[in-house]
């Protein structure tokens, strides 16, 4: 049976991927800040491995892998999900403390999960496996006001390009999904109405949190020797290509 380990699985995208990967066999450690969220989480889906931890804490995330790979024996993949973004504000207007949390969630929880899977992966045997990175329409193009969400998202694109370089010694692909407008709790207020580039404040189509999870299900289950290196999954109708 093959295992992964999904951060961010207490709620939104990751939640829903857990519970597709968990019903398409799969051991899954859920991984999150919230014991309770995940416990949650692991209901829906039937099963699953509860590992909380911070993500930004190297100590917390090195325990998290420890754990999972005792409970399952190896791990074949990562889906790096969690995330976080901050109140719309110019970058002369941004709270340091604001573009500080989502530096840490995004950016720097992204690479110290992918050290601690790339270094279980590497000693592994049979070697490899595969990390999925959660890259978001915002690693093309940003929205109005952004900045500390688009920066790490865009180094996002980074991170993925250096680990599926160094990882084809090692058996090791990565690949990158970059969702746009799936309808979860952080995106519910593109219902609504948000800015526009043209200063109008406009409702935007979203799409079933279900796809995305299919789809990061699809990248996961190719063999090592096939990589999907990006995709982009998003509502068909939301104003990113052209000019919306």
């Amino acid at each position: 049976m093959s295992s992964i380990l999904i951060t961010g699985a207490g709620s939104g995208i990751g939640r829903a991927t857990a519970v597709a990967f968990v019903k398409a066999g799969w051991d899954v450690a859920l991984v999150g800040r919230r014991a309770d969220a995940l416990a949650e989480t692991a209901q829906l889906a039937g099963g699953g491995l509860v590992v909380a931890g911070d993500v930004t804490k190297a100590d917390q995330v090195e325990a998290v892998f420890a754990s999972a790979v005792e409970k399952f024996g190896r791990l074949d993949a990562l889906f790096n999900n969690a995330g976080r973004g901050s109140r719309p504000k110019t970058i002369d207007e941004m709270a340091l403390d604001d573009w500080q949390a989502v530096l840490d969630v995004n950016l720097t929880g992204a690479v110290l999960c992918s050290r601690a899977a790339f270094a279980q992966m590497r000693k592994q045997s049979p070697q490899g496996g595969r990390i999925i990175n959660n890259g978001s329409i915002s690693a093309h193009a940003p929205r109005p006001g952004s900045t500390p969400y688009t920066v790490t998202k865009h180094a996002i694109t980074g991170l993925t390009k250096c680990l599926s370089l160094d990882g084809r010694p090692f058996s090791i692909a990565c690949g990158q999904i970059d969702i746009g407008n799936a309808l979860t709790e952080m995106a519910a207020p593109m219902t609504k109405g948000v800015p526009q580039a043209d200063g109008r404040i406009m409702a935007e189509p979203t799409m079933d949190v279900d796809d995305v999870a299919r789809a990061v299900l699809m990248m996961a289950q190719l063999p090592l020797a096939s990589n999907v290196q990006f995709m982009t999954v998003m509502a068909t109708n939301m104003p990113f290509i052209g000019r919306g």
